[in-house]
């Protein structure tokens, strides 16, 4: 009983120092991509994320959230919830790939670009609804899904001999959005996530291992009084080896009755 207790308590220190293990060697490996990813990343001016040409932006507005009376079932990109990451192909710099690049656009292409809206620029993510080709460059009317026919448009000239308003321009087209990863990089915006991802995690790093280096010197005592104690037992069975060997010689050396009665009366002559 006593031994498959002691395999039992075995077995969950292996458990949580597999446990312990799996997640400092996660939190570093976090620690990891947060470095790597500050080295590489650049960061535009509206605060996106810059990665190898590919821009990285949580959404925070409705516009483009899933509506019944938008049909989007033939286009690339779907809905886009609020909170949602898009990764945008950014324009090239060069003019001559970026006006092939403007080219390969059609209907039903989302969009992030800066547009200036009362009196402020904002960066916004639209379909785009319409596109003509100019003498220069291209006219891209865009709408969010999130409204109806009549709603408020967006028009950019992709040149700037066509454009009236040279604030208005294109940062990219959208060729991914993940609901999930959005949600997580929104909370760890917050102060809470930082909570979340980095304090707790090193907690329950430090936790576990505190708990092994406990774990540990416990063992390595037990170990000395495990010795110690067979140490002690090794003597007393060498001592009562040695009294019964003592015992064993004394009755060895111990005269029979007989003995003694034979030679207290001698014979008679």
């Amino acid at each position: 009983m006593e031994e498959n207790s002691k395999k039992e308590t075995s077995k969950t220190k292996k458990v949580l120092s597999i446990i312990g293990n799996v997640l400092l060697w996660v939190f570093l490996g976090l620690c990891l991509v947060m470095l790597i990813f500050s080295i590489v990343a650049k960061r535009s001016d509206d605060g996106a994320v810059n990665i190898f040409g590919h821009e990285m932006r949580v959404v925070l507005s409705p516009s483009m959230a899933k509506n019944d009376e938008t049909d989007v079932s033939g286009f690339e990109i779907k809905d886009i919830p609020v909170k949602s990451l898009v990764i945008t192909e950014a324009v090239p710099e060069d003019e001559e790939e970026a006006n092939e690049w403007y080219g390969k656009l059609k209907v039903g292409d989302v969009l992030t670009f800066r547009y200036l809206a009362a009196g402020r620029q904002e960066t916004i993510t639209h379909r785009i609804v319409a596109i003509e080709e100019l003498t220069y460059g291209y006219k891209i009317t865009l709408r969010g899904d999130n409204g109806a026919e009549n709603a408020s448009e967006q028009v950019i000239y992709t040149d700037d001999r066509m454009n009236p308003e040279p604030v208005n321009y294109v940062l990219g087209k959208v060729v991914h959005v993940s609901v999930v990863l959005g949600n997580i990089i929104y909370i760890l915006q917050q102060p809470i996530g930082i909570a979340l991802v980095v304090i707790v995690p090193a907690a329950i790093v430090m936790i576990f291992q505190i708990v092994r280096i406990v774990t540990v010197i416990g063992g390595e005592k037990r170990k000395k009084a495990e010795a110690k104690q067979a140490e002690q037992e090794g003597e007393i069975e060498a001592l009562k080896k040695r009294l019964a060997e003592m015992e064993q010689r004394q009755t060895e050396n111990e005269p029979t009755m007989s003995e003694e009665s034979s030679s207290e009366n001698p014979p008679e002559a």
